[in-house]
C-alpha cells in the first residue's frame, strides 16, 4: 500500500467503539434492509397467490431458484469487492479503495449484460430441465425473461450497496431499499389488480424498483465527500484490482450459484409431487427467508467488522467482533424459530388459502424450524472467514454439504421413499454436516494467523 489519506478523518465506530453496540447498530440497519429486500418477492408471491392463483404462484417460486442460481456468482465478485473495501478502508488506504470501487462497479456492469442475454435466451430451456407442470411451464419462462431484463440495476445496486457497507454505511443501503419496496408494492397492485397483468405485472414492477435503488445508490457514490467517491471517468477494469476481486470473491460467487443449484434439484423433487406442493414450498420459503435474515445481516456485518480491522490491524478486537457476531445471532435465530415453529401456519395462511398448500408448507416447518440455529452457525463463520480475505475453504464446506451431501441424500433416499419428507429433511441433515466441519476449521484454520504473521493486503 503505497498511498494514503491524511490524518484528518472522521471516528470510526467499526474499529474503536464498544463491539457489541456497534455491531447491533451496524446489522440493525442491514436487517431492515435486507426484509425489506425480501419483501420484492414476497409481496409478488402474496399478490399472485391471492388474486391470480396457485399456478401463478407456483411460477413465481420456482423462478427463483433459477434466479438465484445465475445472480449468485456474479453476486460473489460483490462480495469480493465489499471485502477489499473494508480492508483498504481500514487501513486507510485511499488508491486501494478507488481502484476497487471503481474496478467492481464496471465488473457489474458487464456482468448484469450477460445475465441478461443468457436469462432471456436460456429461460424455456431452464424452466423445461427442472421439471416445471406443463401449466406452469409459459407463465415461469414469461416472469424469469422480464425479470432478467432488469439485471443491470439489480447488480449495480447490489455492487453499490455493498460497497458502502464496507466503509461502515448500513443506512442509507436501508433508504434506498424502502424507497424501492414501496415503489414494488405500489405498482404490483396497480399493475395486477387494476391492470390485470398477472405474473407479468410482479415481474414488471419488481425490474423498476430495481431500477429505482439503483439510480439512488448510484447518486449517493458519486457525491459523497469521502475516500470511496465515485468518479465517472475512472470507471474501468483496472486488472490488479480485478484479480484481487476474483480471489475472493469468485469462491463467494460459486458457492451461492452451486448451493442455489441444489435448491433446484430441490426443487425438481418437489415439483414429482404437484402444484400444491410447488405451491406450499414456495410460500415456506417466504417464511424462511425471513428466519434467516437476522443472521445473514449479522454475517454480513462481520464480514465488514473483521475486514477493517485486520485493515487497522487490530488482532484482538477481530476475534472478539467474531465470537460477538456468533452469539448474538445464535440468541436471535433460536427465538425466532421458536415463534415460527408455534405461528407458522398462520405464516402460510397469508399466501394462500388452499388447505392442501398449508399442508405442505407446514411439513416443511416442522422439518427446518428446530435447527436453523446450525445454518446460522455456519454463516456467520462464512462471513466472518471471508472477511480475513479467505474465501474458499468456506466454499468448500458449503459447497461439499449443502449441494454435494444434500444431492446424494436426494438420489439415494428418493429411490427408496417416495415422500416430501425424505425431500425436505435432506436440508438439516446437511445443515448439521456443514455446522461441524466449519466449527473445526474456525477453531484450528489459519484464517487470521497470516495476517498476523506479516502477510499484507493485495495490492
Amino acid at each position: 500500500m503505497s498511498e494514503t489519506v491524511s490524518e484528518e478523518v472522521r471516528v470510526n465506530g467499526i474499529t474503536d467503539g464498544v463491539i457489541w453496540k456497534e455491531l447491533l447498530k451496524f446489522s440493525a440497519p442491514l436487517l431492515v434492509g435486507n426484509l425489506f429486500q425480501q419483501l420484492y418477492n414476497t409481496v409478488d408471491s402474496i399478490v399472485v397467490g391471492n388474486f391470480v392463483g396457485s399456478d401463478a404462484l407456483a411460477a413465481v417460486g420456482s423462478s427463483m431458484v433459477i434466479i438465484n442460481m445465475l445472480i449468485g456468482l456474479f453476486m460473489g465478485i460483490s462480495a469480493g469487492a465489499g471485502v477489499l473495501v473494508s480492508q483498504y478502508y481500514g487501513a486507510k488506504d485511499e488508491r486501494g479503495v478507488q481502484g476497487t470501487m471503481h474496478t467492481g462497479l464496471m465488473s457489474m456492469f458487464y456482468c448484469g449484460i450477460i445475465i441478461t442475454i443468457l436469462g432471456i435466451v436460456a429461460a424455456p430451456w431452464i424452466v423445461r430441465a427442472i421439471g416445471t407442470p406443463p401449466q406452469v411451464e409459459e407463465l415461469s419462462v414469461l416472469y424469469l425473461r422480464i425479470f432478467f431484463l432488469g439485471s443491470i440495476p439489480l447488480v449495480i445496486y447490489n455492487m453499490g450497496a455493498g460497497l458502502l457497507r464496507a466503509v461502515g454505511d448500513s443506512k442509507r443501503p436501508l433508504y434506498f431499499l424502502i424507497v424501492a419496496c414501496i415503489t414494488n408494492i405500489v405498482l404490483d397492485l396497480v399493475l395486477v389488480v387494476v391492470f390485470h397483468l398477472g405474473v407479468a405485472g410482479v415481474a414488471i414492477a419488481t425490474g423498476v424498483a430495481q431500477a429505482v435503488s439503483a439510480i439512488l445508490v448510484m447518486y449517493v457514490l458519486m457525491h459523497d465527500d469521502d475516500i470511496y467517491r465515485v468518479h465517472l471517468k475512472k470507471l474501468k477494469v483496472q486488472k490488479n484490482y480485478l484479480m484481487s476481486i476474483i480471489r475472493i470473491g469468485l469462491p463467494s460467487g460459486i458457492q451461492q450459484s452451486v448451493i442455489s443449484f441444489s435448491n433446484i434439484i430441490v426443487q425438481s423433487k418437489i415439483n414429482l409431487f404437484g402444484a400444491a406442493a410447488m405451491a406450499g414450498y414456495s410460500a415456506y420459503n417466504k417464511v424462511d427467508t425471513f428466519i434467516m435474515l437476522p443472521f445473514m445481516s449479522i454475517g454480513l456485518a462481520s464480514t465488514t467488522f473483521v475486514g477493517q480491522n485486520i485493515g487497522a490491524k487490530k488482532w484482538q478486537r477481530v476475534k472478539k467482533s467474531a465470537n460477538t457476531s456468533i452469539l448474538m445471532s445464535s440468541a436471535v435465530t433460536i427465538v425466532l424459530s421458536a415463534l415460527v415453529f408455534l405461528f407458522g401456519t398462520n405464516l402460510i395462511g397469508l399466501f394462500t388459502q388452499e388447505p392442501e398448500v398449508i399442508d405442505y408448507g407446514h411439513t416443511m416447518l416442522l422439518w427446518m424450524a428446530p435447527f436453523y440455529v446450525l445454518c446460522c452457525f455456519t454463516n456467520i463463520c462464512s462471513g466472518i472467514i471471508r472477511g480475513a480475505g479467505e474465501a474458499t475453504i468456506p466454499m468448500f464446506i458449503m459447497v461439499g454439504n449443502y449441494c454435494v451431501v444434500r444431492i446424494i441424500w436426494l438420489t439415494i433416499m428418493t429411490r427408496f421413499f417416495h415422500s416430501i419428507d425424505i425431500v425436505f429433511a435432506g436440508y438439516p441433515v446437511t445443515w448439521l454436516t456443514a455446522a461441524v466441519i466449519m466449527a473445526i476449521y474456525y477453531k484450528k484454520g489459519n484464517w487470521l494467523s497470516k495476517y498476523t504473521e506479516g502477510e499484507k493486503l493485495p495490492d
